[in-house]
């Protein structure tokens, strides 16, 4: 079968690898059909991530079909999305029904290779029905899924003041969550033509540019009571830093990204505040389900988050381009499938 291969940093490989054979108890084999580009793959392409082994087939942003359902009950030529998340089932998290923070938690494309080829195993309940999706649409769910889970993190309630630091796709999809659960959202970037791009593509209006007088735009933006809820979605340590400024008294912060960065803060600032301080990893079902739900509602507008398009025999090219040519680029799908 044909695969892309990010061989070591900087240098991706179109080659033939052999197809999967017939899947384990338990799992399926699947045809890949759409793979989302992800930041996490520019990273290890660039040679920016901390835990990855090369060669690695990258992508885990995955709509599939099944071609092999084993014992799976799934019928054969199901569309289904991909959770990219294989967890143990026995850690202490996944005890407590958190298979997101696995702690022996293995990655589609980071620890183990993805779906940048054309076909896959993965456990059954790895596996959502895609019913009423694209199969393009069904391959954003797990990247607005993080930001789905985010909200729900959040325990924000509808009418909170929301900020949302970070424009990118992440970004984007926490703000589209946050606005699904009745919040007042902000946009906060380094970049004016991200949130230029945010106000016409997706109604965000209310952006503050990130930068030296970012505390005194936040507090002139709130009457100087600050946010309710506080998402950062920057990856940036200094970022994150900063962000506990932003967070009304009785408010939280909740860090979507992960930087290898210690975080440092001012605790007087944070007991005062009596803030939550949240990690948000990953997501689980119910943020997968959320996010199929409110796409067939009409309420994520798929078709404007997808703004680049490429095939597998052109990711070695596209994908190198996109890593430094950002403008105009929220995110980028490959088409595998016929």
């Amino acid at each position: 079968m044909r695969a892309v291969v990010c061989i070591e940093p900087g240098r991706l490989e179109a080659v033939e690898r052999p197809a999967p054979e017939a899947p384990p108890e338990g799992w399926v084999r699947l045809a890949v059909s759409h793979v989302g580009i992800c930041g996490t793959d520019y990273h290890i392409f660039e040679g920016k991530h901390p835990f990855l082994e090369y060669p690695r087939i990258m992508g885990h942003e995955v709509s599939a079909t099944v071609l092999d359902p084993g014992t799976s009950g799934f019928p054969a030529g199901a569309p289904v999305v991909v959770n990219p998340y294989i967890s143990c089932g026995a850690c202490i998290a996944c005890r407590k029904g958190k298979p997101n923070c696995c702690t022996a938690i293995r990655v589609l494309g980071v620890h183990t290779d993805g779906a940048f080829c054309e076909e896959i195993l993965l456990p059954a309940e790895n596996l959502y029905p895609a019913d009423g999706l694209s199969l393009e649409a069904a391959a954003t769910v797990e990247f607005l899924a993080i930001g789905a889970h985010a909200v729900r993190r959040s325990l924000a309630p509808a009418g909170s003041r929301a900020l949302v630091i970070g424009a990118g796709p992440i970004g984007l999809g926490t703000a589209l969550f946050s606005r699904i659960a009745g919040h007042d959202v902000t946009l906060m970037d380094t970049s004016g033509e991200r949130l230029a791009m945010a106000a016409e593509r997706f109604g965000f209006e209310s952006g503050l540019l990130a930068g030296p007088s970012s505390v005194e735009e936040v507090a002139r933006a709130t009457n100087g009571d600050g946010f309710d809820v506080v998402f950062d979605a920057t990856g940036y340590g200094k970022s994150m830093e900063a962000a506990f400024s932003y967070v009304a008294h009785g408010g939280a912060l909740v860090l979507v990204s992960v930087v290898k960065d210690e975080i440092r803060f001012s605790d007087p600032e944070f007991h005062k505040r009596e803030m939550m301080l949240i990690g948000s990893r990953n997501a689980t079902r119910v943020d997968f389900e959320h996010v199929m739900a409110s796409i067939r509602a009409g309420h994520v507008p798929v078709e404007a988050l997808v703004t680049h398009r490429t095939t597998l025999d052109r990711v070695p090219i596209d994908l190198a381009r996109w890593a430094t040519e950002k403008s105009g680029l929220i995110k980028a799908i490959v088409r595998v499938g016929a």
